[in-house]
């Protein structure tokens, strides 16, 4: 048995909750990780997991191992990044989680420009708006768009970016512009599913948050469809400036309340916690950092 191997098989046990889960995701038998962690408790001579049908717990013994491992797992991945530094050459794959439209619009080209300087690093990316578990989901980088961080998140903010109201020249003829957030309550709104409560939009009022109920006939958990749906007059959105700089470019949109701005967002790298960063995956945040500020 290696027992650094060992160590690190308890350690994904323990956070995934499941032999089931860590055999997954590790691309291997349950059997093997049973076989594992048996002989890990044989070594030891003590019970790290109380396990049944349905549920896995950790003993006391085991709740202090796990403490232990991650601190001696994180020394040796230190050490082995150290060496690897030392070369500067990165390598290992990367896997990545990325909002939609934000990631393909502003991500992707940057995530293909570090590829071909890096060749010796593989990227796995997965696009989606909804909240990953980075430990469950063996993510090693999330690149997340929000106003406020979750307690607990291991992050680094990378860029930044400003929301808008915008809406069709044509609904903004049958329905008048609104000069104030308070009368979007009278408009039909687009509302963004995934931003928590769709029905009350935040803007910033001499100099102070304010939160405006609207009403939404049409809601989607999609920035795109929602900017689709305002360029055709069916209502009132509002949208990141990536999404809809193309329809204002064209015309199919204008910014309204432009007097009372809206929160700015933050785009955050978001890192596994409790884990060593490797080198591959700080150049890259700061590579992603730069090419975002700039």
């Amino acid at each position: 048995m290696d027992r650094l191997d060992a160590m690190r098989l308890f350690v994904r046990v323990a956070e995934l909750g499941s032999f089931a889960a860590a055999a997954q995701q590790l691309g291997v038998a349950r059997s093997v990780v049973t076989r594992q962690i048996a002989a890990l408790e044989a070594h030891l001579r003590a019970k790290l997991m109380v396990r049944s049908t349905r549920s896995l717990a950790l003993t006391p013994a085991g709740t202090a191992y796990l403490e232990k491992c991650r601190v001696i797992l994180n020394l040796v991945d230190t050490a082995e990044s150290d060496v690897a530094e030392e070369r500067l050459i990165p390598r290992g794959n990367i896997r990545l989680s990325l909002p939609l439209s934000y990631g393909i619009k502003r991500v992707a080209p940057l995530l293909l420009e570090f590829s071909g300087l890096y060749p010796e690093v593989g990227l796995e990316m997965d696009y989606s708006d909804r909240r990953v578990n980075l430990i469950a989901e063996g993510i090693d980088l999330s690149v997340r768009i929000t106003r406020r961080l979750e307690s607990g998140d291991i992050a680094r903010r990378i860029g930044s970016g400003s929301m808008c109201a915008v809406a069709a020249p044509a609904y903004l003829a049958r329905h008048g512009r609104p000069q104030h957030p308070r009368e979007l309550g009278h408009h039909e709104c687009l509302g963004y599913s995934y931003a928590g409560n769709s029905q009350a939009w935040l803007f910033i009022v001499d100099g102070h948050p304010e939160s405006f109920a609207v009403r939404s006939r049409i809601v989607a958990n999609n920035g795109e469809v929602l900017t689709e749906a305002a360029a055709r007059g069916l209502g009132i959105t509002c949208q990141p400036d990536f999404i809809v700089e193309e329809a204002l470019a064209a015309g199919r949109l204008e910014v309204i309340l432009a007097d009372y701005p809206m929160p700015e967002l933050g785009v955050y790298a978001l890192l596994p916690s409790n884990r060593h960063v490797p080198h591959r995956v700080r150049v890259l945040t700061d590579f992603l950092a730069e090419r975002l500020a700039a």
